[in-house]
């Protein structure tokens, strides 16, 4: 029997996540995740394997964790729907320093050259693809969006909002200016009642 693990292994994976979120996958090595974790490389390969390995698992709960955040917008009144949308593209006011997302990092860096990857992102893309299509639709019922207009599209135009607001708040774009993207994002879509 082996010994006892003297570190959490939840604190080790979300310590080697914001080390891969902030270097990438190639740019982060061993002697890196060795040293943001405080373990030996022996331990990190003993409790999580290789770099590949402990990378894929991050990304999987990531992709996880991602899928279900946004599935949870389905949550809660159809006649909030669209609010619901709007709150998720709005950016909080202290939200610099964030890590960003790692899904759209690892699908930039890794899909072109790693099929686990590249369908592992594709999975999350469709998951929340759905979820956005669904709110769509929420709205749509309640009367805030177009019932002719095309959800799935919709949802498209909103997924591709966010993570284009995402990747202007890494390039250091203020909140204000990000925000009001987003208002003029959601109040392009909704229903006029004339």
């Amino acid at each position: 029997m082996g010994r006892p693990r003297k570190f959490s292994e939840q604190d080790v994976l979300a310590t080697a996540r914001r080390q891969f979120t902030e270097t990438g996958y190639h740019g982060t090595s061993v002697d890196d995740l060795s040293r943001a974790t405080g373990l030996s490389k022996g331990s990190l390969y003993g409790a999580f394997g290789d770099k590949e390995a402990l990378f894929r698992r991050i990304f999987e709960d990531y992709c996880a964790d991602s899928e279900e955040g946004v599935a949870a917008m389905l949550e809660g009144p159809e006649d909030q729907a669209l609010d619901r949308l709007r709150k998720w593209l709005t950016a909080p006011d202290d939200h610099t320093g964030q890590p960003g997302c790692l899904l759209a990092k690892a699908t930039a860096e890794l899909a072109s050259e790693n099929d686990a990857i590249a369908t592992r992102s594709l999975a999350a893309y469709e998951t929340l693809l759905d979820s956005c299509r669904r709110l769509v639709e929420q709205a749509q019922r309640a009367g805030h969006l177009d019932p002719a207009a095309d959800a799935e599209a919709l949802g498209g135009l909103i997924l591709t909002t966010h993570r284009g607001l995402e990747a202007l708040g890494k390039a250091g774009v203020d909140a204000k200016t990000r925000n009001r993207i987003a208002d003029a994002a959601i109040d392009s879509i909704a229903h006029r009642v004339r």
